[in-house]
């Protein structure tokens, strides 16, 4: 159920119809948009009594949403949502394209450093990470944990990145949200209830990677359950689907794009690193996600690839990302979209921590 607000209405109108929502034992979900308000409800087995919410002051209609993902669909919010970064003017969604880009793993303070450094250069506002990493074996690098996390604040500090890092369990959520400015939930933690719920209770951007065999319904759920819990900043992102082939180490699925961009309000991002699994892959398909109307590219960048600890063969040199971001440059007019010439801050950089210091009451 859907209670669309007039475009007068006023916040006070909009309280009441929530209270009054949350008195019948539902949950509201009040939806700015750019003309006016919509209020979702979840929480309802069955249907709800239209009269009463068309009676309510402000109310200019109320409408059945029959997708099984409710607040995810642009049935809610018709306008895209754009999530923006306070003290910065980095974006996800809108005209401008996210560049997100960095090694798998944070391997050393002067690993992460070197590439941050040349990848602010060229233009990427944000810094990805991996300090805890789901490996197939558990004889692989695991990741150094709490002192990447560390590395990272000390990234942002200095280079003005914003940190986009995987939490992989209810266990260091909590921890990884000290440091990250987007918390990732990767690819097989898609179908983590638990786990999407707990990050749907923070209220930090949520970078949702597609399951390695889910469906477009099944990624639209998974993200319906971040925000049934009231965090409404969710970037998609589409990594690869597993398929018989065997030239990639994925296939890059970027049909999906335009198929939720018409679903859904929500941003997504596009990484053909995963998807291809293959270091001379990676700059024409991320040529091809731009040109098929992606929010952004997340791109695997490594100074040293042949000697990373994980992903390597997938990681593409510093120079060849700068190659990438003169190429998507001019692609992007083409499908009016732009290319910012990097982060530009407007206030003393720092996240949810400066430096080493957790952050305190979060």
């Amino acid at each position: 159920m859907l209670v669309v607000m007039k475009a007068q209405a006023t916040p006070e109108q909009i309280n009441a119809v929530c209270e009054h929502i949350e008195k019948l034992g539902f949950r509201p979900h009040p939806m700015p948009g750019a003309q006016r308000t919509a209020v979702g409800i979840t929480g309802n087995q069955g249907q709800i009594d239209q009269g009463n919410l068309e009676e309510l002051s402000g109310v200019a209609e109320v409408i059945r949403v029959t997708k099984p993902y409710k607040l995810v669909s642009r049935d809610v919010k018709e306008e895209d949502t754009v999530i923006s970064f306070p003290g910065t003017n980095a974006t996800i969604g809108g005209r401008d394209l996210a560049i997100v880009a960095g090694p798998c793993s944070i391997e050393s303070r002067e690993q992460a450093f070197a590439v941050a450094e040349q990848i602010a250069a060229a233009g990427a506002q944000f810094f990805r990470g991996g300090a805890y990493k789901p490996r197939t074996s558990p004889y692989m690098f695991q990741g150094l944990g709490e002192q990447a996390l560390i590395i990272m604040a000390e990234v942002r500090d200095r280079f003005g990145l914003r940190i986009v890092t995987e939490a992989m369990d209810t266990e260091n959520l909590d921890l990884v949200a000290d440091y990250a400015d987007v918390i990732q939930i990767g690819a097989r933690n898609m179908q983590n209830y638990t786990l999407l719920k707990a990050v749907g209770r923070k209220r930090q951007p949520v970078l949702l990677k597609r399951g390695m065999s889910a469906t477009l319904d099944e990624l639209l759920m998974a993200a319906e359950y971040i925000m049934s819990e009231g965090n409404y900043q969710v970037i998609l992102c589409e990594r690869g689907v597993r398929t018989f082939i065997d030239h990639t180490r994925n296939t890059l699925d970027l049909s999906i794009v335009p198929a939720v961009h018409r679903l859904s309000h929500l941003p997504i991002l596009v990484d053909p690193s995963h998807g291809t699994g293959k270091r001379n892959k990676v700059v024409p398909l991320a040529r091809a996600a731009v040109a098929v109307g992606a929010d952004g590219l997340m791109v695997e960048v490594h100074d040293q690839p042949d000697k990373a600890l994980s992903d390597g063969a997938q990681s593409i040199y510093p120079e060849q990302f700068v190659q990438m971001m003169d190429e998507i440059t001019q692609i992007a007019p083409v499908v009016h979209r732009n290319v910012p010439h990097g982060i530009e801050i407007s206030e003393p950089v720092g996240g949810p921590v400066t430096g080493t210091a957790r952050s305190a009451g979060r």
